[in-house]
This record gives C-alpha cells, sequence and structure tokens, in this order.
C-alpha cells in the first residue's frame, strides 16, 4: 500500500530543507527533487548526454548559469529532467513501507504537480529573513516562482518559518498527526 504521499514545497531560503529533515528526524522517509536532480545529472547516461549535445562537455557546471539566463534553454531543461524526476518520485513513493512519505518539491505548483500528492505542506519566510538564508534568494531564479501567499493559500498546512528549529519541528510534529489522526 502506497504511503500518504505528503509535498513540501516554498519559496528560495524558505526552509523546505529544514521541514524535509524535521518530517526524517520523525522517522518519516524523505525524498529532495533536488536531489534526484542532481543524482540525474551525474549519474543517467541519457541525461549527461543529452546535456552533452546541447551544451558542450565541459558545461556540466555551468548549467545553472545558462539556464537561469536563458528561459528557452531553462524550458529545455525542465522538459528533460522533470519527467525523470516525476517517475523516480512515483517510483520511490511505491517502494516507501511507511503510513507517511514527504518529498520535498521545490517548483510544485510552478510545474502543476500538487495533484500528484496527498497533503502539501508550505513553508514561506520574510524576505529579509529567507536573503540571509540563501544567497540566490533574490536571482534569476525567483522570478519564477509563485508568491507565497498564492502557495500558502492553495496549500493543506503552511508556516512561517520565521523562529527556530524547534518551532518549525513542532509545526512538522502537528502536521503529523493530523495526517496520521
Amino acid at each position: 500500500m502506497r504511503p500518504l504521499a505528503v509535498a513540501v514545497t516554498g519559496g528560495i531560503g524558505a526552509g523546505k530543507s529544514e521541514a524535509l529533515r524535521a518530517f526524517a528526524r520523525r522517522g518519516v522517509p524523505t525524498l529532495s527533487a533536488d536531489d534526484v536532480v542532481h543524482r540525474l545529472i551525474a549519474e543517467d547516461p541519457g541525461v549527461r548526454a543529452a546535456l552533452e549535445e546541447r551544451f558542450g562537455t565541459t558545461a556540466r557546471a555551468r548549467i545553472a548559469a545558462i539556464v537561469f539566463a536563458d528561459d528557452d534553454e531553462l524550458a529545455w531543461l525542465e522538459g528533460l529532467l522533470h519527467p525523470l524526476v516525476w517517475r523516480v518520485e512515483r517510483e520511490w513513493f511505491e517502494g516507501v513501507d511507511a503510513d507517511v512519505a514527504a518529498a520535498e518539491i521545490p517548483l510544485l505548483y510552478e510545474v502543476g504537480g500538487e495533484d500528484r500528492f496527498d497533503a502539501v505542506v508550505v513553508i514561506t519566510a520574510p524576505e529579509e529573513v529567507r536573503a540571509n538564508r540563501s544567497p540566490v534568494a533574490r536571482d534569476e531564479r525567483g522570478r519564477r516562482l509563485l508568491a507565497d501567499e498564492e502557495k500558502a493559500a492553495r496549500a493543506d498546512f503552511a508556516y512561517v518559518n520565521d523562529g527556530t528549529l524547534d518551532q518549525l519541528d513542532a509545526f512538522v510534529g502537528s502536521v503529523l498527526e493530523r495526517l496520521r489522526g
């Protein structure tokens, strides 16, 4: 039986990864879409061949700079990677032996992926907090993201992550109680 599938999403520097670690600390199996992307780029021969054909053999280190400066290149890369990430994600959820499993999906709403999940948790934070947490919070990547308010309104659970890790952990605990209730 497939576990209850929970997506963790939010803006750059909001604390998605910390929320995912809070789920893991509570014994919930977790998966990071960003980690899947990095594995695909590093290890999948088909992905590597496509990237080399598109960007050249030395471009792997520069992919982010290339695609975040050019919408067409970004669309091409997402077209290559998103279906593969979704397949890995689906297979992972099918193989999990737990009542709840959580995946961090940074672009969940932006790619229309929320229907793949039973519940969505959105983590937000004030802009000044996010800027202190992540040097990329204000770069070109941020312009493509939905506003935090829209994400929070669409989510099953939302948390403004401007406090301590213990507070974030307590929020995750309350989400799990409600999901398992």
